[in-house]
This record gives structure tokens, C-alpha cells and sequence, in this order.
């Protein structure tokens, strides 16, 4: 029941979240914006839509939509965002989730290079590149929070961090959650490491790969993204500050694991947004640096756990 309640509230949540954020943008800029529901009226728009796909693709272009929004799919139903009872809980490995986020991500960037054109391939190049950097670091922080609890299953390590809040406040603890703030906006495809709004073409990573989509592919392109974002943001906020979350499958907690939820992904998208205004995108041979430094703090909360242990 868990699962299916957390997946349903994940689905309907995520284009709000993207419309949150850029209410929040649009508010700090002294812009009216169009709403946080924006986003649910364009997929609408946009699934009435007949795909067209370029002339000489093959079924990479057509099949890659498809994987991205079904491997996020799969990373809400099994990851814990509502509650840390589940069915799934034994799927919701860090090596998994690890896995499916990779996958989405090489499906994408191979069909930007099946379209055969400069900006795909050039998106594509970039978004592998910023993957092989950030992967790794989301392997060492988790790895940082494991040791506490001896197993790399999610569910455990949230439901550790729930009981014993003064883990979180642990020099590893810490130092993982830098490490993972820095890969979940450089995944999702945020400022300063890549800028959703733009469509500047020496600027761009996700938006230069999905730029032959149309139609019901781009609706589900659009969605997965929007999905990935509020996936990344709910397993953060859950690692790091997971007070609220179910911990029994009886309707009032799964209810107010729900609201908690929603409330917290609420919180830190804002504050996102509201950073994001105040930043400028890095130099493409710059955002390296950051990953890089990203991923030496996670050397650090590992080295921490295990010092610490």
C-alpha cells in the first residue's frame, strides 16, 4: 500500500515542484510567473500532441523517453519517501537506485547521439561527463551513511537517521550531505551546473539532447525530468532530515508521512529556486572542479564513518 501511495503522490507532486521553483524564481526576478501548475497544463498540452521523430533516428530515439520516466518510476515506488515500510524495501538498494539513475541517464544521452546532430551529441557528450563525476560521489556518501548501520538498503539508513537523530549531526553525516546536495543539483540539472531555462546552445546539457522531441515524447521527456528532480530532492531531504516519515503502513501515518513529505520537497525546492537566483552558471571546464569537489567530501564522510566507527 505504501508503495503504491508514495508512487501515485511522487507523480502527481513532481510538476508542481517545477512550478514552485519557478514561481520562486519568478517572484524574486519581480515577475507575475504563470503558476505552480503550469507545468501539468503544457504535459497536457503536449500528450495531445503527435510525436515526430527526426529523419534517420532509430528505436533509441523513440525508446529512450520510455526508460528515463520508467527508471524513475521504479526509484519512487521502491526508494523511502513516504514510509520506511514497504513490500519493495529490499529493492531500495544504494547499488540500485545508483543503477537506474545511470541507466535514465545513458538512455537519454544515447539518443541525443542517434539524432546525428551537433547540439545532441554535443549534450550528450557534457551529460556523460557529468555523470561519470557525480555517480561516484553518490556512491561514497552513501557508503559514509551505510556504515552506521551496516547495510546500504535506503530504507534501513533512513529509518537509522529517524531514531537516532544525533547520527545526523556526525562530522560523516555532514560532509555526505555536502557531497550529495552538490550531485543532486548537478543530476537534476540545475544551477550553477546546468540552467533549465535557457536554450543557449553553447550553454546547454539536458536541453540540448532533447531538442528533436515532440509531441508525447516530449511530454514524457518533460515529466521524467520533472520526476528525477523531486526523486533526487526526496531521497536527500530523507537522508538527511527524515523526522515525519512513516514508519507503520496504518492510514493516519501514511497520511502524515505524506504531508511531511510534501512539505519538506516544498521547503528545499524553494530554497533551491530561490539560490538559483542569485547564481550564474559555471564555466562548462569549471563545473569539474565542482564535481570534483563534491566527490572529495564524500572521500572525507567516508573516511569519517569508518574513523568515527
Amino acid at each position: 500500500m505504501s508503495a503504491v501511495l508514495q508512487l501515485v503522490v511522487l507523480v502527481v507532486l513532481a510538476p508542481y515542484v517545477v512550478g514552485l521553483m519557478r514561481q520562486v524564481r519568478a517572484a524574486l526576478e519581480g515577475r507575475a510567473g504563470a503558476g505552480i501548475g503550469q507545468p501539468w497544463r503544457d504535459l497536457r498540452k503536449l500528450f495531445r500532441k503527435e510525436p515526430i521523430s527526426p529523419e534517420g533516428s532509430s528505436w533509441v530515439f523513440v525508446a529512450a523517453p520510455a526508460v528515463l520516466a520508467a527508471t524513475t518510476l521504479v526509484i519512487a515506488a521502491v526508494a523511502p519517501f513516504v514510509a520506511t515500510v514497504s513490500p519493495l524495501d529490499g529493492v531500495a538498494d544504494l547499488f540500485a537506485i545508483v543503477a537506474l539513475l545511470l541507466l535514465g541517464t545513458v538512455a537519454l544521452a544515447l539518443a541525443g547521439l542517434d539524432t546525428g546532430t551537433a547540439f545532441g551529441g554535443m549534450g550528450a557528450s557534457r551529460e556523460i561527463t557529468v555523470a561519470a563525476l557525480a555517480e561516484p560521489t553518490i556512491l561514497l556518501a552513501g557508503f559514509a551513511l551505510s556504515a552506521r548501520v551496516g547495510s546500504t538498503n535506503l530504507a534501513a539508513i533512513v529509518e537509522r537517521g529517524n531514531h537516532s537523530p544525533g547520527d545526523l549531526l556526525s562530522p560523516a553525516t555532514l560532509l555526505a550531505a555536502v557531497a550529495l546536495a552538490v550531485v543532486v543539483i548537478a543530476e537534476a540539472g540545475r544551477l550553477p551546473v546546468d540552467n533549465p531555462s535557457t536554450h543557449l546552445e553553447l550553454t546547454m546539457i539536458h536541453e540540448a539532447m532533447v531538442l528533436e522531441y515532440s509531441g508525447r515524447d516530449l511530454a514524457l521527456v518533460e515529466f521524467a525530468s520533472a520526476l528525477r528532480l523531486t526523486v533526487l530532492l526526496g531521497l536527500w531531504v530523507n537522508l538527511f532530515a527524515p523526522w515525519g516519515i512513516a514508519t507503520s503502513e496504518s492510514p493516519l501515518a501514511l497520511l502524515g508521512g505524506t504531508a511531511v513529505f510534501v512539505v519538506k520537497v516544498a521547503v528545499v525546492g524553494a530554497v533551491l529556486a530561490a539560490g538559483e537566483v542569485f547564481m550564474a552558471k559555471l564555466r562548462l571546464f569549471r563545473v569539474p572542479e565542482l564535481l570534483a569537489g563534491s566527490f572529495l567530501f564524500g572521500v572525507l564522510a567516508v573516511s569519517s564513518s569508518f574513523f568515527l566507527a
